[in-house]
């Protein structure tokens, strides 16, 4: 009996983005990032190009980033079975985008300062080779955009138990689009790096051919500017998911409206988070001076929003 009920009301708490193609994007940047870093390292070493050591070890940063964007899938693959995790591991993909996001964050604050030091005390640049230098960095970081660009393919979500006066149904499922905030994050470090190489060649070439040595720093602070944008933007949106933040309001309204529709039932508690990128679950509770079950609720629900995972309390009045 007890394998027949499980069979028919159980179900796993798996909410793991499908991964498989990010992992193979992040796999081939961070293998072009890490022997650039290489080559790099040791030209600059050879040669004794200051320029080239700099853009090396700035790579390294980025090879982390990578390196821990690689462990995030694996964990999460590994342990997307285990009951110890409630809802899964769906949330790691989110916990190491936003680890990312800080280090990225912290990238743009250290741009920021020495870019305005150097501003009021220029140094001085050798012109051709850091332009070669930034050119080579320009060209890895356009290839790693292009092989991370996420094209925002679906995944499935299965539903969901209702318990105590609760009901099951495994046979509806939802298109969601893919929400992966730790390709998102390998992406930005990419786009930063672009973006950097981008603004230092712009402001090598003015300093130059017109002598703007303060380009350089210049160029600095508004590539920080905007890395700081991306790196908060990101850190936001990782933060409310690890934080069970409520999606939206509207969304709390439409919920509601769909289950007091008929004046008689009045939700009374309602949860709503995510439990990963595209992953939303909805706990509720209604107080309802009618006959009607949860599963009736449920599928009033299900003309209001998309779920993975819905629990409703139903209290007769």
């Amino acid at each position: 009996m007890h394998t027949t009920v499980k069979n028919k009301w159980g179900h796993e708490h798996n909410f793991v983005l499908d991964t498989q193609k990010s992992e193979k994007k992040v796999n081939i940047v961070f293998a072009l990032t890490t022997v650039t870093m290489v080559v790099e390292i040791v030209g600059g070493t050879w040669f004794g190009s200051m320029a080239l050591l700099a853009d090396g070890w700035h790579m390294f940063t980025h090879s982390a980033a990578f390196a821990i964007s690689m462990f995030v899938y694996w964990f999460a693959k590994r342990h997307q079975h285990n009951p110890a995790y409630s809802f899964g591991t769906g949330k790691v993909n989110t916990l190491g985008a936003f680890a990312s996001a800080v280090a990225l964050g912290t990238v743009a604050l250290m741009m920021v300062v020495e870019s305005v030091e150097r501003l009021f005390a220029p140094q001085a640049i050798h012109f051709s080779e850091a332009i070669w230098v930034a050119v080579i960095g320009l060209g890895v970081n356009v290839i790693s955009a292009v092989v991370l660009h996420d094209s925002h393919h679906h995944s499935h979500g299965a539903h969901e138990d209702l318990d105590h006066h609760h009901a099951c149904d495994h046979d509806h499922d939802h298109d969601h689009h893919q929400h992966d905030h730790n390709l998102k994050a390998a992406y930005f470090h990419v786009l930063a790096d672009t973006l950097t190489s981008l603004l230092a060649i712009i402001a090598l070439v003015a300093g130059m051919y017109f002598n703007w040595l303060w380009a350089d720093a210049l160029m600095g602070i508004v590539g920080s500017v905007v890395i700081g944008k991306w790196a908060y933007g990101l850190i936001r949106d990782s933060s409310g998911i690890l934080l069970d933040k409520a999606p939206s309001k509207t969304l709390s309204d439409k919920i509601r409206a769909s289950i007091e529709q008929d004046n008689r039932s009045v939700v009374t508690d309602l949860h709503c988070w995510k439990l990963s990128g595209n992953h939303l679950s909805v706990q509720m509770a209604i107080a309802t001076s009618t006959q009607s079950t949860a599963d009736e609720y449920k599928a009033l629900l299900k003309d209001a929003v998309e779920a993975d995972h819905i629990t409703i309390e139903v209290n007769r009045l």
